[in-house]
């Protein structure tokens, strides 16, 4: 007789890569992604994400629970959990409601400790941010925001831009 339990795991995603990628990957559904190569740019994950011993990755993170053994550099947004274990070094700042930091793991940013999810998933990005986040020119972040081809509020004279609208704008490939 199979559980609820059983059909769950069943159903679950496994994606194991051990390659080199550069790009924006976007998982919108449960997945668990192990990364063991070398991965530069944005990653945005539901699920678990393993970031393995021998993976290098040059990337902003955001998921639900990381585990990183690796090296990152780039700042990691944890919705439920983050651990770091040895060797993992990273460098930049993490956010995550729960962090865990193993003896031999290195830790080269600040962290915030944050107990609210709405705080982690309506975080809004500044025009330098989402320049940074979407790898293009500011200049073109105001360009768009102006035209009406990016999601955005203005906050006086300021552009504001909130992570969630920006990666549904990706997903939906408005991005071109």
């Amino acid at each position: 007789m199979m559980t609820r339990k059983d059909k769950k795991h069943e159903t679950e995603k496994v994606l194991d890569v051990d390659a080199s990628m550069q790009g924006t990957l976007i998982f919108k559904d449960y997945v668990n992604l192990r990364i063991n190569g070398t991965f530069e740019g944005v990653l945005n994950t539901k699920g678990n994400l393993m970031i393995g011993e021998q993976a290098v990755v040059n990337a902003d993170i955001t998921g639900d629970s990381i585990v990183i053994a690796g090296k990152v550099n780039g700042n990691i947004t944890a919705l439920k959990d983050l651990k770091l274990i040895s060797p993992a070094r990273v460098i930049g700042d993490i956010r995550s409601p729960l962090l865990s930091i193993a003896e031999g793991a290195i830790f080269d940013g600040t962290s915030r400790m944050l107990t609210k999810a709405h705080d982690l998933t309506n975080n809004t990005m500044t025009p330098d941010d989402l320049a940074k986040y979407l790898e293009i020119e500011t200049n073109l972040v105001h360009e768009w925001a102006s035209s009406g081809r990016l999601p955005a509020t203005k906050d006086g004279d300021a552009w504001r831009f909130e992570r969630a609208k920006i990666d549904e704008w990706i997903a939906q490939g408005k991005i071109k």
